[in-house]
């Protein structure tokens, strides 16, 4: 809405006057006409300042008059001329000065033309393309002034006027209505524009400060330009009332600065006249210490002036604005007020207007509350705190309850607002408010996880207390006493918030502010070390526990840096200075723990809980750029090993295999030494494993005694856990696997434990390396074919499992089945056909039925418990873990699906559960929905369709044989439920699921329509009841495909079926009322889906620009109708049926109401 400026009109009147005001987003544009009007306007200007404000003034007199000095300086840098006060203010920040100067050089010499100038400059600033007319009070009567007081549509020319007073004028500002919609500059996007709004507010700052000495004392301007402002800023304008409001607060701003600078006269004064006083009698000056008062008066005079214009300002457009309903007006007004009270804190730092700031603290816009709690922080950092008090008691609830702020950056302020009151007032909070506090430390959001932790860490551990000496001690005692009570405290922090298991997440937070103890490993491991201090400074086992911890978070957080899993939305580039530090801190961390590691390692040999977080070190070590004897490396080693000859924890063996994993890398300078170290105990390993199975089995059984049992269970374990880190192949493992599983399977015998969760697993890891191997090289046909029989013998032995006598076995076969299967199905879709002969699998017919029985036995269970009635319930652990279990089937059971190893209608004994096990599988379940309409949407509507019709067929039996419906038959109203949820998932585009939506319709029909033979049946078809189930679908249809499902419904009902009202055709008329669109009375509208009533009408939509993109792109009306039709060519190939010709209506339009059917 901001146009090409035009000129100010200088032929001011005493009477009237005309000012055209159109503003300008250009500022480029010149005219030697405008120059020659402005010559003319500006004549005679020149003249001496006898209230000149400062020497630099004196000195710069314009040889153009008004804006000449501007202009020249733009004039030099090669830039364009500009006339008006908007045009220069936009240029930028460098001409305010000589802009001021040269308008007040003006004002001196034609006061009503300058200020009518820089009236129409506020004008034009809110992007008005009107006219400013402005007549002259002198003897208007009251009533006749108030009368002119409007705001208001001229309906005659279309216009809106506002006319109000401006002393000593009555301005009328008229403008088209088109700025009420509009962009005006403080809005507009763009630097320019965000510049624009700086230079603004620098003018006016910069109009006050130079006019400060004389000019706004003459009651003129100042009277003028607040009037004007507290008027506009009251209008109904979004652009006047944001202009003016924010040049008001600026105003005030400024003279705030002039109240300042006058305090300071008065003081400086009131000194020399107590010098002077001071002085002997003989010596003092009587003239001197009257005008010395004489002086002081004044400026007290002036200073009480200038408060009054402050508080005209504040109560004409504060009050009425920091409510404003523009969030932007609002945020203003409490910046500002804030700024006021920090400068001017004798007259505006009171509860009077401190309570603004308290209530606009509840607004509901974010920016608004953010300038609040910025403003407070200034506030209380000024050591203003003692005026504050009523005030932060009055909202301390608030100020704390502003940590939960549903946006980040208020919340984050809020916290720091905390940070500062608790600096200069100690007992601000109780322990009860510090604990709720530093929980932040956990939360999500990592910058204010870390602000939490700044304030922790300079309320806890920077505390004076803790640094205190013990006498006669060394520097490395006080050290390690300072460290020990630092630590001390955490665990405490840790102990009392209950939150053990996050201490990754505690570091991350503190990392910022307490990075210096949390890299002191020297100090942290001298915790855990023999030390030769008293023994009261030794740590318990619950803190030697926690300081590992501590320490393995650090180390991960210098290696890896942030954001950990569930902070951050994505990996965090680093730039160079950051990796400079990551390389710098890994090589630290590495030089340190390569020396206490291993004895760190002895220490806790037999702990295996603190020995697992141990043996994670050195994954984060940078062995690249330390050169270290072998002895240390040697001896590291040794300790590693043995741990994991020692230990059989899990845990413990994965940690362990990743770090032998790092440390075996070709590239590293440890591979030497670290290879041959592991290459040994896995050896060792398999040589024990295949003495011992030499030795147990026999015969095809398992002969074992306890000893030889534990024995084979503890190898498998290691070996598993390596396996998964790297590929031991070359031992030849799976064939050892290969003997233990033939006699679970053959004869029975073996450890449950054995079985489960260590021999398929065992084998199911050497076939994952196989795959994930396999192609590497160029591969034969010999070698596909070998490795495919490999596979169909691990799935035929996970087959056997399926049916085992214990549950865990059963579960993990089936886990194995879906890990193998994928990775197969992944490894042919990667295939690169250079590298020869892939290996092809199929699972044959009878491994799918049981992988769907197993998901339907053990998944879908205990189906008494409706998940609707159980929702509020209270689980306890066990079930808890059970669901997670069952989860974890039911997702590898659904990947297989996704993945097109299984085929997609075995997805349909799945949704059927959608409604029943909402709760518990209905993300996992809906996903896969989504999932399976992404590969193919019509296989995926035809999955649809079979379930649904499976459903409706079972409980159709149940009640022809007239037994009660048991809890595994859903009942009619929970299929038609479900029939509804399914049509939800295909959202709002209608468009997009056209087509699987009329395939829905058609199948359904001809399902129930069966065998059905017009005229010559009088009853009804047995299933005709599934229509009021297929009712659900149909508000999802376009208005012309309604027509056309209409149509089909016709030619299989005939016209006398499909009007009948006996009692067993009700399910058509509901149906073909949810295909109508029309009320066939009460009893039909309670059968149409609630959902239908939900969708926008189509009655309108005939011309509809997105079904005409359809028609055109895709498939129109007629093909449509043939997709109905010819549903026996469909099944045999779609797409042929969906490119038939037809030759549209009109080449440009398509009426998409008219559908064209084929008899």
């Amino acid at each position: 809405m901001i146009a090409e400026p035009t000129l100010l009109s200088r032929s001011v009147q005493k009477e009237n006057s005309v000012v055209d005001v159109s503003s300008c987003a250009s500022v480029h544009h010149v005219s030697s006409e405008r120059n020659e009007n402005r010559q003319k306007t500006v004549r005679g200007k020149r003249k001496a300042r006898e209230c000149s404000e400062n020497a630099k003034r004196k000195h710069s007199k314009s040889s153009n008059g008004s804006l000449g000095r501007a202009e020249n300086e733009q004039l030099k840098n090669g830039d364009v001329e500009a006339v008006t006060l908007f045009e220069v203010v936009s240029m930028g920040r460098n001409a305010m000065q000589a802009v001021v100067d040269d308008w007040i050089d003006a004002y001196t010499g034609d006061r009503d033309s300058a200020l009518l100038d820089l009236i129409s400059f506020f004008i034009q600033c809110s992007g008005c393309k009107g006219m400013v007319t402005a007549e002259m009070f002198q003897s208007k009567k009251g009533t006749d002034v108030m009368s002119k007081m409007v705001e208001d549509l001229d309906e005659d020319t279309g216009l809106q006027y506002k006319k109000f007073l401006a002393f000593p004028w009555i301005l009328t500002v008229t403008w088209p209505l088109d700025m009420d919609s509009g962009e005006y500059p403080l809005i507009m996007s763009g630097l320019y524009w965000k510049r624009f709004r700086s230079h603004f507010c620098e003018f006016v700052s910069v109009l006050v400060a130079q006019c400060q000495n004389c000019v706004i004392f003459d009651g003129y301007l100042l009277n003028t330009l607040i009037s004007l402002l507290t008027e506009l800023s009251d209008s109904r304008v979004r652009a006047f009332r944001h202009t003016c409001t924010l040049a008001a607060v600026k105003l005030l701003s400024a003279l705030v600065n002039v109240a300042l600078n006058l305090s300071v006269s008065v003081d400086n004064s009131q000194r020399l006249y107590e010098v002077e006083l001071a002085k002997m009698a003989s010596k003092r000056a009587s003239p001197r210490l009257d005008r010395i008062q004489r002086k002081i008066s004044e400026i007290q005079d002036r200073k009480c002036e200038i408060e009054n214009m402050m508080d005209a300002v504040f109560k004409g457009v504060f009050l009425k604005r920091y409510r404003d309903v523009i969030p932007e007006i609002r945020a203003i007004c409490m910046e500002e007020l804030t700024v006021w009270m920090k400068l001017y804190s004798s007259v505006f730092l009171n509860d009077s207007y401190l309570k603004y700031v308290g209530w606009m603290m509840h607004d509901k816009q974010p920016d608004v509350r953010l300038k609040c709690v910025l403003g407070l922080q200034a506030l209380y950092q000024d050591q203003s705190s003692s005026k504050m008090d009523l005030f932060t008691i009055r909202f301390k609830e608030r100020m704390i309850s502003m940590t939960l702020d549903k946006d980040h950056e208020v919340a984050i302020q809020a916290m720091r607002l905390l940070m500062v009151i608790s600096q200069s007032c100690e007992d601000f909070l109780s322990p009860d408010d510090h604990k709720n506090v530093f929980q932040f430390v956990y939360c999500s959001h990592r910058p204010l996880a870390t602000t939490a932790g700044e304030f922790l860490y300079n309320r806890l551990l920077s505390n004076h207390e803790l640094s205190k000496p013990r006498d006669g001690a060394s520097d490395q005692e006080r050290h390690r006493e300072l460290v020990l009570a630092r630590v001390r405290a955490l665990i405490h922090f840790q102990t009392e918030n209950e939150l053990h298991q996050h201490v990754l997440y505690l570091v991350d937070s503190l990392w910022d502010s307490a990075g210096a103890l949390l890299k002191d490993w020297t100090g942290l491991t001298s915790l855990l070390l023999p030390h030769t201090s008293c023994q009261e400074q030794a740590l318990s086992i619950a803190e030697e526990a926690f300081v590992i911890e501590l320490i393995l978070a650090s180390v991960r957080q210098a290696a890896e840096g942030p954001p950990l899993s569930g902070r951050g939305a994505g990996k965090k580039v680093v730039n160079s200075k950051e990796k400079k530090l990551q390389i710098d801190d890994c090589t630290k961390l590495t030089e340190q723990f390569i020396k206490v590691l291993p004895e760190l390692l002895s220490k806790y040999s037999e702990d295996a809980e603190k020995l697992t977080s141990l043996l994670k070190i050195p994954q984060y070590f940078q062995t690249d750029t330390c050169d270290h004897e072998n002895s240390l490396v040697s001896a590291l080693l040794a300790e590693l090993e043995a741990a994991v000859d020692r230990h059989t924890h899990a845990g413990l063996l994965e940690a362990a295999a990743r770090s032998y994993q790092s440390l075996c890398a070709q590239d590293l300078p440890w591979h030497s030494l670290a290879r041959p170290s592991f290459d040994r105990f896995i050896k060792h390993w398999t040589d024990t494993l295949e003495t011992r199975l030499g030795e147990s089995l026999s015969d095809g059984c398992f002969t074992a005694n306890e000893d030889s049992t534990l024995e084979i269970l503890s190898t498998l374990k290691k070996l598993n856990a390596f396996n998964i880190a790297q590929d031991l192949s070359k031992w030849s493992l799976y064939e050892l696997g290969t003997r233990l599983l033939d006699v679970e399977i053959k004869h029975g015998g073996l450890p449950m434990e054995v079985v489960t969760v260590e021999a398929l697993r065992f084998m199911c890891n050497c076939v994952l390396w196989k795959l994930n191997t396999f192609g590497e090289g160029v591969t034969s046909r010999e070698s596909a074919l070998q490795q495919r029989s490999q596979l169909r013998a691990f799935c035929e032995k996970c087959y056997r499992c399926l049916s085992h006598a214990e549950q865990l076995v059963r579960e993990q076969a089936f886990i194995c089945l879906s890990d193998v299967l994928i990775a197969h199905n992944y490894q042919l879709q990667m295939w690169d056909s250079s590298a020869g002969t892939p290996v092809l699998y199929t699972p044959d017919p009878k491994l799918q039925k049981a992988l769907l029985s197993f998901v339907v036995e053990h998944v879908f269970t205990s189906p008494e418990q409706d998940t609707h009635s159980s929702k509020g319930s209270e689980c306890g652990d066990g079930r808890l873990e059970d669901l997670h279990r069952r989860r974890n089937l039911l997702a590898a059971y659904c990947k297989l699906i996704v993945h097109s190893v299984l085929e997609m209608s075995m997805a349909a004994e799945v949704f059927k559960q959608y409604v029943k096990y909402y709760n518990d599988f209905g993300d996992i379940i809906k996903e896969t929905l989504n999932r399976t309409r992404q590969m193919d949407k019509m296989e995926s509507a035809r999955t649809l369709v079979q379930c649904l019709q499976q459903l409706y067929l079972r409980l159709k039996q149940e009640q022809d044989r007239g037994n009660t419906c048991s809890s595994r038959v859903q009942t009619y109203s929970s299929i038609k439920e479900l029939a509804r949820r399914f049509s939800l998932t295909f959202g709002w585009d209608q468009i997009k699921s056209r087509e699987s939506l009329a395939m829905i319709h058609r199948d359904s029909i001809e399902f129930i329509f069966k065998g059905f033979v017009q005229q010559s049946e009088k009853h009804s078809p047995p299933y005709i009841s599934y229509l009021t189930i297929l009712s659900e679908f149909s508000s999802k249809l376009l208005k012309p495909d309604k027509k056309t499902i209409y149509s089909y419904l016709q030619k299989f009902a005939g016209e006398l079926v499909i009007n009948n009202r006996e009692e067993s055709w009700m399910p058509l008329i509901y149906y073909r009322t949810s295909l109508m669109g029309t009320a066939e009375g009460e009893d039909a509208i309670s059968f149409i889906s609630s959902d239908t009533n939900k969708q926008p009408s189509l009655s309108n939509r005939s011309r509809s620009p997105s079904v005409k993109q359809v028609n055109s792109e895709g498939m129109n009306s007629h093909q449509l109708s043939n997709v109905l039709l010819n549903f026996s060519s469909i099944r045999e190939q779609l797409t042929s049926s969906l490119v038939s010709d037809k030759v549209l209506r009109s080449s440009d339009e398509v009426d998409v109401d008219t559908v064209d059917i084929d008899g």
